[in-house]
């Protein structure tokens, strides 16, 4: 019998709304409607940027926002990441514990970096434009993989977000070689059209022999697998 609905592996981000209007983006030179690494001298130019906006914070990430909501229906989830021995390390997992979805919270560390954050513009259409410093979940690795808690799983969940980072994806191919054996099903999201532009590969390889379950959109499932392979998945 399988202890936990879903295991899911992910960058840990403390989300910061910002409620702006269409012109602030273009002020502020943020692309509408997409997700861009920053580094931490961009983080605190955005920050100054947006002044005294007030801002809603929450923990994020792209998994763990799934398993958030997976967890509110009622599903029992799990979810490994990395974040910093700091304020913003404390309040992500804290507030993962209040949504009632366990994580590998021993193994937070002080890497040098502070916690990820990401910095969510959202403007009157209630599209999402967002600004992502990953921080301390650049670094994120094996290390940081509860696999006992995901042979004890139904489906693994992996982030797409993690094509960019290549101990992300080693980490991957361990949770993969885990899910296989212990017959756990594997599923993947492509997460942003940006990762398709620039991490390719990456994701190529985290998809390696397969998925069980596939999440996208129409725009990066055409970008991926080309627009006439797509087109058929509609018939099928």
């Amino acid at each position: 019998m399988r202890h936990y609905d879903v295991y899911a592996v992910g960058n840990a981000l403390v989300d910061s709304e910002f409620r702006v209007e269409e012109q602030e983006l273009a002020r502020l030179g943020v692309e509408k409607g997409a997700m861009t690494l920053i580094d931490a001298e961009r983080r605190a130019e955005l920050l100054r940027g947006l002044g005294e906006l007030p801002g809603k914070r929450a923990s994020g990430g792209s998994a763990a926002n799934s398993m958030i909501a997976a967890a509110q229906m009622g599903a029992r989830c799990f979810y490994s990441c990395k974040v910093a021995q700091d304020e913003l390390g404390q309040f992500y997992l804290q507030d993962l514990n209040a949504c009632q979805v366990e994580s590998n919270q021993h193994h937070s560390s002080a890497n040098g970096h502070s916690t990820g954050t990401c910095l969510v513009l959202i403007t009157p259409d209630a599209e999402r434009s967002m600004s992502t410093y990953l921080g301390a979940t650049a670094d994120l690795s094996e290390a940081e993989l509860e696999l006992d808690a995901l042979a004890r799983s139904q489906y693994l969940y992996i982030e797409g977000y993690l094509a960019a980072s290549p101990t992300g994806r080693q980490a991957v191919q361990v949770a993969r070689a885990t899910a296989r054996q212990a017959g756990v099903k594997i599923a993947l999201t492509l997460s942003d059209v940006n990762m398709i532009r620039f991490c390719r590969e990456g994701l190529e390889e985290m998809m390696g022999d397969g998925v069980d379950l596939l999440f996208s959109n129409e725009e990066e499932a055409k970008l991926l697998f080309g627009a006439s392979d797509v087109a058929g998945w509609s018939s099928r």
